[in-house]
């Protein structure tokens, strides 16, 4: 990892046992009783690093595990293996009181801002709890002055700070939310599909406020979205998802302009151009359930490429010449042009 590295993502794998109780787990196979386990395999091995300044976004159908993706890395939820590193240090698996120092530098606004802000407080004191709790050190004075600063980088006038979030449009909630993660002068922030509870008309304001605070702040942003051109407007790089998995990763304008994973070609070809004919690619198929992942190429039952080393063995995610990674044997081998 280079010093420009902020976060850095290795061989994640986070699944979720879903089987129930025991006797939820019993199932009649052959003519006996046997035990089996449901698992959710939604996270697969997924690995890249986050530079210092950038936003990385993450796209993929719904279920492709994006979210997942994005909480793990918050430590939300534990990892089943890899490796997460802050800085060049590791802090997956760290406990609860040597993870608080990182918590002030590493923040998440979610999706949907009424849910993730309490109804019976006031902003005033939505926004003193993250202060007060990494910060107990600062005064009344010291906790008004940076609540007011706060509010003011987002659009908010700091004369509502008495209000409910009940009292604001969904757009003045999700600045409040953002709001919320400014408090503690965090450097990374995990932005969870931010704008997609939101009016189309919202959208924009939203996002240019992320990029602005991104200057004004010099805030690195892990954006998950399934918007494309959203995501083509705000990042420095794209990370493709599917199943779990890894597909393609890489800067935004050359993965834009070329794609060459199969899935990340059919997903693109799905944003109209003006002035161009649509030819929208269209995979034949259904999402294979992430409980039981086919053999393989994670993607083989859908592509119109699949070769009969696809069905046998996994792709590895393999730099190509032009920076970019790719998992798929047909690019690997040559065959995919």
């Amino acid at each position: 990892m280079t010093s420009t590295v902020l976060v850095s993502i290795r061989n994640l794998v986070k699944y979720f046992d879903i089987s129930g109780g025991w006797l939820e787990q019993l199932r009649f196979t052959g003519g006996r009783i046997v035990r089996q386990r449901d698992v959710v395999k939604a996270v697969n091995n997924v690995s890249f690093d986050i530079n210092r300044g950038e936003t990385v976004s993450v796209v993929g159908e719904s279920g492709c595990g994006k979210s997942t993706l994005a909480r793990t890395v918050m430590g939300l939820y534990p990892p089943n293996s890899g490796e997460i590193y802050y800085q060049g240090k590791r802090i997956d698996g760290l406990s609860e009181k040597h993870l608080k120092p990182y918590r002030t530098k590493m923040q998440m606004v979610f999706q949907d801002p009424y849910a993730s802000l309490n109804p019976r407080m006031t902003v005033e004191k939505i926004l003193k709890e993250p202060i007060r709790f990494h910060h107990p050190e600062m005064n009344r004075d010291m906790v008004e002055e940076k609540i007011i600063h706060v509010m003011k980088q987002v659009g908010i006038d700091p004369d509502w700070r008495d209000r409910h979030p009940h009292e604001f449009s969904g757009g003045q909630r999700q600045r409040i939310s953002i709001a919320r993660a400014l408090t503690i002068d965090p450097d990374f922030i995990v932005a969870d599909e931010p704008i997609a509870a939101l009016d189309v008309s919202i959208q924009a304001q939203i996002l240019n406020l992320l990029m602005e605070l991104q200057q004004d702040n010099n805030l690195t942003y892990l954006f998950i979205s399934h918007d494309l051109s959203v995501v083509r407007h705000i990042s420095d790089k794209v990370a493709v998802m599917y199943l779990g998995t890894l597909c393609e990763f890489g800067e935004t304008a050359q993965l834009f302009a070329g794609p060459q994973h199969p899935y990340t070609r059919a997903l693109l070809s799905a944003i109209p151009k003006i002035g161009e004919r649509f030819s929208h690619t269209r995979l034949q198929g259904d999402v294979p359930t992430p409980i039981n992942l086919p053999p393989g190429c994670v993607f083989n039952t859908r592509c119109p490429h699949a070769k009969d080393v696809c069905l046998r063995h996994l792709p590895d995610l393999t730099r190509q010449q032009d920076g970019s990674f790719v998992a798929c044997h047909g690019v690997a081998e040559g065959w995919l042009a």
